[in-house]
């Protein structure tokens, strides 16, 4: 009895559910039967074989629409599955297009990484090698220095602001072979004690000038230390405003070196460049006129532009300067003559 009850639930769920097309087809279907059955419960058997044959006649029927939507479902199933295929084609296209493009770049970034990572390791290569080669010459420069002088106590460092030991040596080369009287240095150092000792060896001095008191006095300390007071002066020359070809500069105060001529060898190796721009370029212009009628001109640091492009100006600007061919060094050697005839060596 629970079984028929059940059953009977669920039927009227699914009643329930129908739509009204289908109740309706359910409700003839439902009195064509009752027909058939209360005929032939009568005994009137033509009227339950008509019923019988009109419902059979409906259940074909029903039977070619049901047929009919299922191959309707089925061809709309086979569009959306065409359709469906074209979208996976074309999907499929784009994705493989845009794997190979990106495969492409990705190549092409490969080729110009690696270009870039060679071009980098043949650049550093060389700039070791370069570096290599410029320590083997400061070596070799600074052993032969020690060989020419023997100092009387520790000599300062040379290179980052000093003159580097290649550029020691062709200093005191150039001043053993021209053994000038007087020195006039700009910018007190290392270089100061190198070129003490070697104007020791024939009698010249050295004037060393430099703007800040503090590297002045260490200066006067090396001399001392390295007994050269009688041929070397340092001189304090705080900087000043000066002009030089109609353009205001700070340089080294002119009172400082008022007493100064006749100078036979000019190493110009201040003031720094952090002081303003073209610092170098007064020297000659204050200078120029207190050399003697033969001289030599040493400019340091013509690595650097302003540098080269003050050599070119004094060349231009004072008669009988010429610039000598470079020997060692960062340096330039220029001969001033007022004869016009350069000093060769």
């Amino acid at each position: 009895m629970s079984s028929l009850v059940r059953f009977v639930g669920r039927l009227a769920v699914r009643v329930r559910s129908l739509t009204r097309p289908q109740t309706v087809i359910l409700t003839i279907l439902s009195v064509c039967c009752l027909g058939v059955w209360s005929a032939a419960a009568t005994g009137h058997q033509g009227i339950a074989l008509s019923l019988l044959a009109s419902l059979l006649l409906g259940v074909l029927l029903g039977i070619l629409h049901l047929s009919r939507w299922i191959s309707g479902v089925y061809r709309a199933n086979q569009n959306a599955n065409r359709e469906l295929r074209l979208i996976m084609e074309q999907l499929q296209r784009r994705v493989v297009a845009t794997v190979e493009k990106e495969r492409v770049t990705a190549g092409d970034r490969h080729q110009d990484l690696t270009r870039t990572v060679t071009r980098g390791l043949r650049q550093s290569g060389h700039g070791t090698d370069l570096l290599l080669r410029a320590q083997s010459r400061e070596i070799e420069a600074m052993f032969q220095l020690f060989r020419q002088c023997t100092p009387r106590a520790p000599m300062p460092s040379s290179g980052d602001f000093a003159l580097n030991p290649t550029d020691l040596l062709d200093l005191l080369y150039l001043v053993r072979l021209r053994r000038p009287q007087l020195v006039v240095e700009l910018g007190s150092g290392t270089s100061t004690v190198w070129l003490g000792y070697a104007l020791a060896e024939h009698g010249g001095k050295l004037i060393s000038i430099d703007h800040d008191p503090g590297y002045a006095r260490q200066t006067r300390a090396l001399i001392a230390a390295h007994e050269l007071d009688d041929v070397v002066q340092v001189r304090e020359a705080p900087l000043r405003e000066v002009t030089a070809n109609g353009k205001p500069y700070q340089w080294y105060d002119v009172e400082q070196l008022a007493d100064l001529s006749d100078i036979d060898l000019l190493l110009i190796d201040g003031p720094p460049a952090a002081t303003g721009p073209d610092a170098r370029y007064p020297a000659l212009s204050v200078l120029a006129g207190r050399l003697a009628g033969t001289a030599t001109v040493i400019l340091d640091d013509t690595n650097r532009q302003q540098e080269r492009e003050a050599v070119q100006r004094w060349i231009s600007e004072v008669p009988g300067l010429t610039e000598e061919q470079r020997l060692l060094g960062r340096h330039t050697v220029l001969s001033y003559s007022r004869a016009t005839t350069p000093v060769t060596v």
